[in-house]
């Protein structure tokens, strides 16, 4: 499912300092990281793994756009329970911005642990079952150690054997056979402490054959917090047959803070999954998306907008797989770069033997604001199986400056002008998310940000 292949350190390369710092990390962190018996094992193997690999260079193709060993140049400290001791719903609220006024369920995670007095779920448990992971890695019960099973992810990056062996609580989530909740989940990580620090959560999703969800994972830096930190979340979604899930992400890390990403997706057989992505104003994003078209007649819609400026850099990598015949899938990112800020793209449909009847299309553009800006996208396909429709596209230009001028001869100043057009722009993407408050909030957040665009 990833299109990383394994490498090792090579033996000419000394350890970066970053690299050793994490090693001593852990071997400081490891007794209070929560966890015993296989659980601990995992954590010692995943690191391990990185220790062999290294970080991530570009001399992987998969990230020949964004060398990690060259932008991770610190590795700060686990972000402690302290530093968030006195936050209140009211931060939160005031960084979540315009996805505060959304009526759903929240729950939230402060410095990566669950906090039950900021999370609101009274209601939820009639059609979900839910805990923090914290306490399950602690007691390490037999039945979850297969959520933890080697391969189970694909093969695996460095970045997700950090998270691995870091973790330090998340959130089990189930949904239940045909149920659906009245309302979305806002799963929001808020960091805060005015020392930079880093945050590691696994997420565990299952939704039952016939249940449906919204989830919208939200990620803020609260304000007074140090600007710089970094965040590693990965997340496991299993989407049974008939199941239908709306997968939404937020990034609102700041533009000092680094954050870097998995998601990983299995559909089954009839079951609709439906995910998008805004990162807005990030200095360092890395997104790893990977899904597993595993069940007959399922379909996927998948899209992403990226604002960046400054020196921004987005990288968004996403892997399609269809093994079976008869499924579908759509992808659809545009970004808005300005400065001196990078996007990048790269994006495979995997079309396996016997996946007939395949139907597969993707889509990257980006509108440059700057000519220091940069853009690159790499979109590829892998067709083993005929009787397939499939194709891809990308384009990088300039504001349409006929569009502005007819924008300008009817009165519009063109400051206006350019805000429009460019929110149009972005507009293509953020209206893929069917929900239409959450819709809303993400074109205000997109409109916050072009703001200082046009």
């Amino acid at each position: 499912m990833s299109m990383t292949n394994v490498h090792v350190l090579e033996p000419s390369r000394p350890a970066t300092a970053a690299e050793r710092g994490f090693q001593e990390a852990f071997a400081k962190q490891a007794s209070e990281l929560p966890g015993k018996d296989w659980v601990a094992r995992v954590r010692t193997d995943a690191m391990r793994a990185f220790t062999l690999r290294g970080l991530p260079t570009r001399r992987i193709e998969e990230f020949k756009y964004t060398d990690i060993r060259e932008r991770l140049k610190e590795v700060y400290p686990a972000a402690t329970a302290h530093a968030a001791s006195a936050v209140t719903t009211a931060q939160i609220d005031a960084a979540l911005g315009p996805l505060a006024a959304l009526d759903a369920y929240r729950l939230v995670f402060v410095n990566g642990a669950f906090r039950a007095d900021l999370s609101k779920s009274d209601g939820l448990s009639a059609s979900a079952e839910f805990m923090p992971l914290a306490p399950l890695l602690a007691k390490a019960p037999a039945w979850l150690e297969g959520k933890f099973a080697a391969g189970r992810l694909g093969e695996e990056t460095a970045l997700v054997s950090l998270n691995s062996a870091f973790m330090s609580d998340g959130l089990m989530l189930k949904i239940k056979p045909g149920q659906s909740p009245d309302k979305p989940v806002l799963l929001i990580s808020a960091r805060s402490g005015a020392e930079p620090c880093a945050i590691a959560n696994r997420h565990i999703l299952a939704m039952e054959p016939g249940a449906q969800l919204t989830l919208i994972e939200a990620h803020v830096t609260l304000a007074g917090a140090a600007p710089k930190g970094l965040t590693n979340t990965l997340t496991d979604v299993t989407v049974a047959d008939g199941a239908k899930l709306a997968h939404i992400k937020c990034g609102l890390d700041g533009a000092g803070a680094s954050h870097v990403s998995n998601w990983v997706v299995r559909v089954g057989a009839t079951a609709h999954y439906r995910g998008f992505q805004l990162t807005a104003g990030t200095a360092l994003a890395r997104h790893d998306i990977a899904v597993d078209m595993s069940g007959e007649g399922s379909t996927l819609d998948m899209s992403g907008a990226f604002l960046g400026r400054g020196t921004s850099h987005v990288d968004t990598t996403l892997v399609v797989d269809h093994k079976v015949p008869g499924c579908e899938s759509r992808e659809l990112f545009k970004g808005v770069l300005d400065d001196r800020a990078r996007g990048v793209f790269q994006g495979k449909i995997v079309v396996r033997p016997g996946a007939d009847k395949t139907d597969g299309k993707m889509m990257a553009r980006a509108l440059m604001l700057s000519e220091d800006a940069e853009f690159d996208s790499k979109p590829e396909l892998e067709i083993y199986a005929d009787d397939v429709v499939c194709g891809h596209g990308t384009t990088a230009a300039e504001l349409d400056q006929d569009l502005l001028f007819y924008c300008t001869s009817r009165g519009i100043p063109e400051t206006e002008a350019r805000g429009l057009l460019i929110e149009a722009f972005i507009g293509d993407a953020i209206d893929k998310v069917e929900h239409e408050a959450l819709r809303d909030a993400l074109m205000d957040v997109a409109r916050g940000w072009l703001a200082g665009a046009a």
